[in-house]
């Protein structure tokens, strides 16, 4: 006995909780860091890489709301000024601002929010969540406004907390840099406007005397921003005041209306229901712990035993009158648990459930459903998840993170195409092949519409022996200088050049949920089957 006790006060000296919350963070740096260029660009990601390199080598970038803020060019311009263009390189900051999330949740515990136990399994969520990871390894501007929007979340916390200016500056520059990011940030400002007024108006939080002035300063400082990058650091303007003075012809005016108009035209639409199977793809612990503290916070504990034992009434005798007994032991529970969690708890968990419940109506409402959006709806829901957390929720949230992780593994460590809706639509690994021909090759013809990322891995003067063309063209044409390689779509090709040997690859690649509907049980455990793909012909000259 006394062994045992021994033992375990050696096991709790050496475990602390700040050296669990390191060893998380460290698994969390491994996760993101490793490997980073392991798979090849994504289409949106070779563009955005390309933006960047032309913002770099030739100084030219203006605002165009199809390709969201001026953030992401600039720092990636910049990492790539400093180490050079490369597919790591694109990368890094990407994982960085994706790592940095966990760091944040710390400060949300220094302030009394979140218990040590609720800032661990938050904290695992973040690590280990098949989305966050994946999408911190990958360069779209969503991880960036993520991060930006926990910062300002941090920095409001604390200005309540303190009201020192110092947390108006970093939330200023938060909330500045996040609009910089993407289009629907306004909607994340006005969740938190909307909840942090009313509490305020509750008198549920206070203001320092100074508040008139931090708020003038903060506004400066987010205008400030905004105005340097959307006019590319004062090249453009005419972003800012329109073509001529006239709002409605260029920039940041556009934006709404054509995001407006893209979810219109669903171009790339789903139900509203889209997420709700990503979340059982890869998130499954945190959603099923999310709608159980969801259903804690608005009911209480014992009308949560209760209805669950009227249930069980209901099944065995079909009576849903509980005996004295049954009553008599739920309000012995109710009596156990009728101390409710600090003013501080009570008002953040409040706020997580107010900003994941409209994030998930939001995203599920707006006509462009892709699977990056997701986690803009995963973290507030990591800490809906451990709100009232007990040893049963701690145990089930260890278990469901080896779910995570091997699904983790899975979508970011296998060199290869997989079939899962995460990639959305990912350039395959046979354009490493396609690539390979291209390098053993003095001349080559590339007549399609589709092909990126080509653009992007032959930047610079490596594109000079390419000759392209749009679309298909006459086989005279195509083979006029004798080209060694020639590149065609598939649906848009021949079925032979004369001198040439034809070989398919796929281009790029995405679940394709029309193959899987009559299977989609036997496909959850083992991840397989049809992939929807865009082919290359290609054909190489005999010799």
């Amino acid at each position: 006995m006394e062994k045992a006790a021994f033992f375990s006060s050696k096991i709790k000296t050496i475990f602390t909780f700040e050296r669990v919350f390191l060893l998380i963070l460290l698994a969390a740096i491994i996760l993101r860091f490793w490997h980073l260029d392991l798979k090849l660009f994504h289409h949106d990601e070779a563009i955005h890489s390309w933006f960047s390199f032309t913002l770099l080598t030739k100084g030219t970038w203006i605002y165009d709301p199809s390709y969201h803020g001026p953030f992401l060019y600039y720092v990636t311009a910049g990492m790539f000024s400093l180490f050079g263009a490369s597919d790591l390189v694109a990368r890094l900051l990407p994982a960085l601002f994706g790592t940095l999330l966990i760091p944040l949740v710390y400060c949300i515990y220094r302030l009394g929010y979140i218990t040590r136990a609720q800032t661990l399994v938050v904290a695992l969520f973040l690590a280990f969540s098949p989305d966050m990871v994946y999408f911190s390894r990958f360069l779209r501007h969503d991880i960036f406004m993520l991060f930006f929007t926990m910062l300002l979340l941090v920095a409001l916390l604390y200005y309540f907390d303190r009201g020192q200016l110092r947390y108006v500056i970093i939330g200023a520059l938060a909330a500045g840099g996040a609009l910089c990011c993407k289009e629907e940030m306004p909607f994340i400002l006005l969740i938190f406007i909307t909840f942090f007024g009313f509490a305020i108006w509750r008198k549920r939080i206070s203001l320092p005397p100074q508040w008139k002035n931090d708020l003038l300063i903060g506004v400066l400082i987010v205008t400030g921003v905004l105005i340097t990058l959307y006019s590319a650091f004062g090249m453009h303007p005419e972003t800012l005041v329109g073509q001529n003075f006239q709002v409605n012809t260029t920039g940041w005016y556009q934006a709404v209306d054509h995001w407006v108009s893209m979810s219109n035209e669903q171009r790339l639409g789903g139900p509203f229901y889209f997420y709700i199977p990503l979340y059982l793809l890869y998130e499954v612990p945190m959603f099923l712990l999310a709608i159980l503290g969801t259903l804690q916070f608005i009911f209480t504990d014992a009308s949560l035993i209760l209805t669950a034992k009227r249930l069980k009434n209901w099944l065995t005798t079909q009576r849903l009158e509980l005996s004295t007994r049954d009553l008599a032991a739920t309000s012995l529970t109710q009596i156990k648990n009728s101390r409710s969690p600090s003013n501080k708890s009570d008002l953040f968990f409040q706020l997580c459930i107010y900003w994941m419940i409209l994030t998930m109506a939001f995203y599920g409402y707006v006509g462009e459903k892709v699977p990056w959006l997701i986690i803009h709806q995963l973290l507030p829901m990591s800490f809906v998840a451990v709100y009232k957390l007990n040893w049963q929720k701690i145990v089930f949230a260890l278990i469901g993170c080896l779910f995570l992780a091997l699904i983790t593994w899975h979508v970011a460590f296998i060199p290869a195409d997989i079939n899962e809706p995460i990639v959305q639509v990912q350039n395959s690994e046979d354009l490493r092949s396609v690539m390979g021909i291209i390098d053993n090759s003095s001349h080559v013809v590339l007549a399609s519409q589709d092909y990126w990322p080509l653009p992007w891995y032959y930047r610079g003067d490596r594109w000079d022996k390419i000759r392209f063309y749009g679309e298909k063209e006459d086989i005279a044409t195509l083979t006029a200088d004798h080209p060694d390689t020639i590149i065609l779509h598939d649906t848009e090709s021949y079925d032979s050049i004369p001198g040439y040997s034809k070989q398919t690859y796929k281009l790029d690649y995405w679940f394709s949920f029309y193959d899987n509907d009559n299977r989609l049980a036997d496909y959850y455990f083992h991840r397989d089957g049809t992939m929807g793909s865009i082919n290359l012909d290609i054909f190489t000259r005999q010799h």
